[in-house]
């Protein structure tokens, strides 16, 4: 049997060379017992024997050993760190399995490199035996076998992250900035992973501190995700984000009134509107965003801004100066006032692409004139109103479960994952170019922004991550000095332009 073959070779290996190599004392059924996660018989004919290996410096500690367990995640998808330091890790959840496993290592922090060492733990551990015995043992740091690329195909749903500068933490995995690597059969081992992060300048980002990887083991060891936690960085890399369903609109209504039974205190909804004033509003409302208008006038959550769904309030009617920088008449419906701290104020509204009548992107702009004409930002709220309320209800429902877990008040906690209703808080930074890169392009809203003057700087927001801040004065090509008179929302803010014009002179930028 592997395992007692194991205990048998790493014994031998102590006697023979005591002074380098020592075997931690062996652990007790009834500890074992007690461990939070499941122990395979097999793995316990090795723990009994031998609670984990110092050699050369290094210590592989099998088990606690004493210490508070090394737990990376929840138990039924546990991630167990057979090095102090968390390099070597290894999956004890999932389903009853005969052994650990698979067992990965970890490269240095900011290369984010991972090697599959072996599919189970006890296959790892013979290894780690013989390459011990070894006189001079053998470097395992350049993988033999193929790359395993990540599988997004595999996609678990999109998730918020915290809010505010500084570190965010994914509150659920699933989010557009995690990605799923497939381990359940690598094509040998040790087998390298294909993998690099979405942020480009990684502990040195451009503004917030720092952005970081976590990494851990579900599903037993079956897979590993990487949530990429992007602090005020620029993105380098495209991301794709989870499907929003056809139902939506429907689950949307259903999810916000049993909010509002279950939780009084913290969602209460209005009386929707009518068909026949709906059909009086200055826009065209199509299908999906009739059912949630119909259903509410105004969705209130504590802490998060009041959705005004229906006209009436005196702050949806934009001054001119800001209804002009953001598109005019029927391009744009206003959901929400936003503050900020004392002095800053958003404007959170869904963009409509006036050739469809279509609703689409939910974004927030600085909400006075002179402060978005200074620095033109915004911020992707969501993909559509429908997409907003599933947010805002999956919120509440992470605040009103973790408050309950906890005893946290959970108005703090919907407040704490909100904050991104306003623009340049933190969240990844999707980069602009000048408009004369995309001309050409086969893209259709790329080619209709190619089309504005020289100077005008376009961003895609389609494989950006929700949130996502678009800054366009953060650009290296950005100019200070050109009158830039308008934003222009493309495909319903698929697409947006700082539009400049024509025949301004220019200033290199200085900040």
């Amino acid at each position: 049997m592997v395992a007692e073959a194991v205990v048998t070779a790493l014994r031998a290996l102590a006697e023979r060379r005591p002074d380098e190599v020592t075997l931690l004392d062996g652990l007790a059924d009834a500890e074992l017992d007690g461990w939070p996660v499941r122990v395979p018989e097999a793995v316990r004919v090795v723990l009994r024997a031998v609670g984990g290996v110092t050699a050369g410096g290094t210590t592989y500690a099998f088990g606690p050993s004493g210490r508070p367990p090394r737990i990376r995640s929840a138990a039924e998808d546990a991630t167990w760190a057979l090095r102090p330091d968390g390099k070597v890790l290894t999956g004890t959840g999932g389903e009853p399995a005969a052994d650990w496993g698979p067992v990965l290592t970890v490269g240095r922090a900011d290369e984010y490199a991972f090697t599959v060492e072996a599919p189970d733990f006890l296959p790892w551990l013979e290894d780690l035996a013989r390459r011990l015995a070894e006189e001079f043992p053998r470097d395992r740091t350049a993988p033999s076998s193929g790359a395993a690329v990540q599988d997004l195909r595999r996609a678990v749903r999109r998730g918020r992250r915290g809010s505010g500068r500084g570190t965010r933490r994914a509150r659920r995995q699933g989010h557009s900035l995690l990605d799923v690597v497939d381990l359940g059969n690598p094509p040998g081992c040790p087998c390298a992973i294909s993998w690099e992060p979405y942020f480009t300048l990684d502990g040195a980002t451009a503004d917030t501190g720092g952005s970081d990887v976590d990494y851990r083991l579900v599903a037993g060891g079956r897979a590993l995700l990487l949530e990429n936690d992007v602090s005020g960085d620029l993105l380098g890399r495209p991301v794709r984000r989870h499907r929003v369903p056809e139902d939506a609109p429907d689950v949307a209504v259903s999810r916000l009134r049993e909010l509002a039974r279950r939780f009084p205190r913290l969602v209460t909804l209005t009386e929707g509107t009518r068909d026949t004033e709906i059909d009086r509003w200055p826009v065209a409302v199509p299908a999906d965003a009739r059912t949630v208008v119909r259903a509410f006038g105004e969705v209130r959550v504590a802490g998060v801004p009041v959705l005004q769904l229906a006209p009436g309030e005196p702050w949806q009617r934009v001054e001119p100066a800001l209804h002009r920088l953001i598109g005019g008449d029927g391009t744009y419906w206003p959901l929400a006032r936003v503050s900020y701290g004392p002095y800053s104020t958003s404007l959170a509204h869904v963009r409509i692409d006036p050739a469809t009548g279509r609703w689409g992107y939910v974004v927030s702009v600085p909400a006075d004139a002179g402060e978005l004409r200074d620095e033109r930002e915004l911020v992707l709220l969501a993909e559509s109103l429908t997409a907003l309320l599933l947010d805002v209800a999956r919120i509440v429902e992470e605040a009103a479960e973790r408050a309950a877990a906890s005893g946290s008040d959970p108005v703090s906690l919907v407040l704490g994952a909100s904050r991104w209703f306003t623009p340049n808080t933190g969240e990844p930074w999707t980069r602009s170019v000048p408009v004369e890169e995309w001309t050409g392009d086969t893209d259709l809203l790329r080619a209709e922004a190619a089309a504005f003057p020289p100077g005008s700087h376009a961003a895609g927001l389609r494989d950006s991550p929700v949130p996502t801040d678009l800054c366009f004065y953060r650009a290296e090509s950005w100019r200070w000095g050109r009158t830039r008179d308008r934003l222009r929302f493309l495909g319903g803010g698929e697409v947006v332009v700082a539009v400049a014009e024509a025949g301004d002179q220019l200033r290199p930028k200085t900040c």
